[in-house]
């Protein structure tokens, strides 16, 4: 099935700065039940391999009343913690009002949650990859900060027709980045986050690529929607994330890399730095993770 809360313009119900309101209360018990399962697996599974901002911001999310999170009392403990708030969105949203968003400390999540028969795998970003996968690392300053400096990015690129290129860069941080954290490899990206399977690959199989994050390099990688990335950036910190995108000149990486051809996932580059740490060991797969759990 195709993914379907992609839209170009406001639906019915939904305000010109695209968020709608949540109407938690019509959640089904289904769906909670559906959320309570996903919640409960992957911060299980995740120990170990997240890093500790992130297992550190799920207490923001434990702290709710169990099931669907209803964003009114989710708002209430994250907003005092970390400055920002979650705004309902009908799904996948134009990048002007996504990157306006960001500049002003509001993540849009996904006012939808995948039906039970696809709690393993969904096609789409819903409700639990932006509430599970993004929010706890809302807590870690830096990070926060980044997302900011990257919404003001991207009001700038729509300007400059350069927003796939900053894309990338949303793709294999937010989505999908690796930090080293007191030596070892840990997942931070929210894709990787929610998803079991895509998290144990990113750091304990040998496949992968694995190179330390140079913003010009990401800006010409592609990356992979439907399989699991072949390659993946590494940071040393998020102050050094943060630090690498202020002093970054996006204009002139633009114009520099227009005329070049994208890099394939897969590809080396001349210019890349390799991360030469080892690679996590697999622990135990806990008993309950008996599919597919990516996305």
């Amino acid at each position: 099935m195709a993914a379907k809360h992609i839209f170009d313009t406001p639906p019915e119900g939904v305000a010109a700065d695209w968020t709608m309101p949540q109407d938690w209360q019509a959640f089904t018990a289904e769906q909670h039940r559906t959320w309570r399962t996903l919640f409960d697996q992957q911060s299980a599974a995740l120990d170990g391999y997240a890093c500790a901002d992130f297992l550190r911001g799920l207490d923001i999310l434990r702290s709710l009343k169990p099931g669907v999170p209803d964003f009114a009392e989710l708002n209430r403990h994250l907003k005092p913690a970390t400055g920002w708030e979650v705004v309902a969105v009908p799904g996948w949203i134009p990048n002007q009002p996504f990157f306006e968003h960001l500049s002003n400390r509001r993540f849009p999540a996904a006012n939808f949650l995948r039906p039970p028969e696809q709690i393993g795998y969904s096609e789409e970003p819903d409700m639990f990859h932006d509430i599970f996968g993004h929010v706890p690392m809302l807590a870690n300053p830096a990070f926060s900060d980044f997302l900011v400096a990257y919404g003001q990015a991207g009001l700038r690129a729509e300007r400059l027709g350069a927003s796939d290129f900053l894309g990338r860069l949303w793709l294999y941080t937010v989505e999908f980045g690796l930090v080293v954290e007191q030596g070892e490899l840990r997942a931070f990206g929210g894709g990787l986050l929610s998803s079991y399977a895509e998290t144990l690959a990113a750091l304990t199989s040998p496949e992968p690529r694995r190179i330390w994050l140079d913003i010009e390099r990401v800006m010409r990688t592609k990356y992979n929607f439907d399989e699991f990335q072949r390659i993946y950036f590494v940071v040393a910190g998020f102050e050094e994330l943060l630090r690498a995108t202020e002093e970054t000149d996006f204009a002139a990486v633009y114009k520099r890399i227009a005329g070049e051809a994208a890099l394939e996932p897969g590809d080396a580059f001349a210019g890349d730095s390799p991360y030469d740490g080892g690679l996590q060991p697999v622990r135990p797969r806990p008993a309950f993770m008996t599919q597919e759990t990516r996305g």
